[in-house]
């Protein structure tokens, strides 16, 4: 008799449950410092393969101390999120509460670009979006958001109806409808996150028809040279069709002035794009909402809730100034999922904006902190966060080995370890071999950049554990990796 029925049995789900629970609330409740510690890929390919069965004839019978075997692997070999000694990327360890929610969403499996496979998400997306435009401030019923896998995604989506808007004819008819015109080219800060470049490659927009905006000493867009940069661009023969601006860049966490840039692209007839998808957040604080200045004049916005918002990857919101260009970017037909005859339920499909047509209810875990703990929980870790940066940059100012590279304007802050002795000629490297050694030796996980072609250490503040003790604790760690790295550079000589 066939044991298939057993693997989705009800009960075995709840004692499958309870184990890995009482493995993550651990997890959850450790508060030691836990950097990175890289395995072995031939290592942990072995040990991963340890743990399949060798049934292959059969179901295998259920085995709960594979299973808890299973999860500590997964646990002690992933990034230490929720340690307060995590200060490397981006994404952060979730509110434990939005963990719960996806686990719910995994289980009852309901793809959301559509009304009909979905309906709790697709409703609560119309809720989302009108309580996150609250802080835009687009008319009611003017605008649109629709969910997408990631930033992007969202950004690769934005242009592509940017671009229709421009070359309407582009969609049906490819490069054919250019002839004898512009060439479509896109405008980005030199330091625009890199998918903007790959969406322009996706799009058929080779590098040369990407125009890149000189920054200023804050390494945001300058936009009186921005005009300078355009105007010799169109002398070229390209037709900037975009112009895209980043609302906390991933390298410093720079945000462009986004009202003086949306006045530039306007009076060129350009769509105006804002990646926030780092920053964006921002705006549920009415203490650092003012970094997004002028957001209102975007005609598009990328905002990872997976980032500031503090739940699972991927759940990423594109809002669109105008509903109608929710629609540009993609004009397809397709009778097994698109309705001929529209109605009520079909007003709340997404599936005709994204590229997915399969979708995670990914907004589920953002309305349900939403709807149970308010805005207030967000913003207050967001400030917390800002807050702390700062006051990381003060202690860099006082500190002689140390130098800060910008003025921090929200939780990303990259410094230089300087110490006495150290050549010019050495800084790049040695900044590089520091961070190296750091993360090699376990207690903190930070990251590196170039800046002005120069490396940098890098933290980003995404922790609310996380406190100024921890970032002093972080630079013993990097004195002593610099001072073994000098011995050891003094001692080979």
């Amino acid at each position: 008799m066939t044991i298939l029925p057993a693997t989705f049995d009800a009960k075995l789900f709840r004692e499958n449950s309870e184990t890995v629970l009482a493995k993550l609330e651990k997890h959850l409740a450790d508060q030691s410092l836990r950097g990175l510690e890289l395995s072995d890929p031939a290592r942990l390919i072995a040990a991963a393969r340890a743990l399949m069965t060798e049934e292959r004839e059969k179901i295998a019978d259920f085995d709960e101390e594979k299973l808890a075997a299973i999860v500590d692997l997964y646990l002690a070999t992933g990034i230490q999120v929720h340690s307060p000694s995590y200060m490397g990327r981006q994404f952060s360890g979730v509110v434990p509460l939005a963990g719960v929610i996806d686990f719910v969403s995994s289980v009852v499996n309901q793809p959301s670009s559509f009304y009909e496979a979905g309906q709790l998400p697709n409703a609560v997306e119309r809720i989302m979006a009108d309580e996150l435009n609250s802080f835009i401030g687009w008319p009611a019923g003017s605008f649109a958001m629709v969910t997408t896998s990631g930033g992007s995604l969202a950004n690769l989506t934005a242009l592509l109806a940017a671009r229709n808007r421009a070359f309407p004819d582009y969609w049906s008819h490819g490069g054919a409808a250019l002839a004898g015109g512009a060439r479509p080219a896109i405008a980005v800060g030199a330091d625009v996150h890199y998918s903007v470049s790959r969406a322009a490659g996706v799009m058929g927009i080779g590098e040369e028809q990407i125009v890149r905006l000189p920054l200023d000493r804050d390494y945001r867009i300058d936009p009186a040279q921005a005009r300078s940069a355009l105007d010799r661009a169109a002398r070229t023969g390209l037709r900037v069709f975009c112009l895209v601006a980043s609302a906390g860049t991933t390298s410093v966490g720079a945000f462009d002035p986004i009202g003086e840039l949306a006045d530039l692209a306007h009076e060129r007839d350009c769509w105006l794009h804002v990646d926030g998808a780092h920053g964006a957040s921002l705006l549920v604080s009415d203490e650092l909402r003012g970094a997004l200045r002028g957001i209102a004049e975007a005609d598009s916005l990328t905002w990872d809730a997976h980032k500031m918002m503090f739940v699972p990857a991927p759940c990423t919101l594109l809002f669109y100034r105008n509903r109608e260009h929710s629609l540009a970017a993609f004009r397809q037909q397709a009778s097994y999922v698109f309705d001929e005859e529209p109605d009520i339920y079909a007003a709340l499909d997404s599936g005709g904006k994204n590229f997915e047509c399969t979708k995670r209810p990914m907004i589920m875990t953002l309305w349900a902190l939403w709807a149970i703990y308010g805005r207030a929980l967000f913003a207050e870790k967001i400030e917390y966060l800002c807050g702390l940066t700062r006051d990381a940059y003060e202690i860099l100012e006082a500190t002689p080995d140390f130098e800060t590279v910008h003025r921090p304007e929200a939780n990303i802050l990259c410094f230089r370890h300087r110490p006495a002795g150290l050549s010019e000629e050495a800084v790049h490297r040695f900044q590089v071999a520091v961070r190296s050694r750091v993360k090699h030796q376990g207690k903190f996980f930070i990251s590196k950049v170039d800046v002005d072609g120069v490396a940098a250490l890098r933290v980003v503040m995404m922790n609310h554990e996380t406190t100024t003790a921890h970032f002093r604790l972080l630079l013993t760690e990097i004195r002593k990796a610099g001072r073994e790295l000098l011995h050891a550079g003094a001692a080979s000589r």
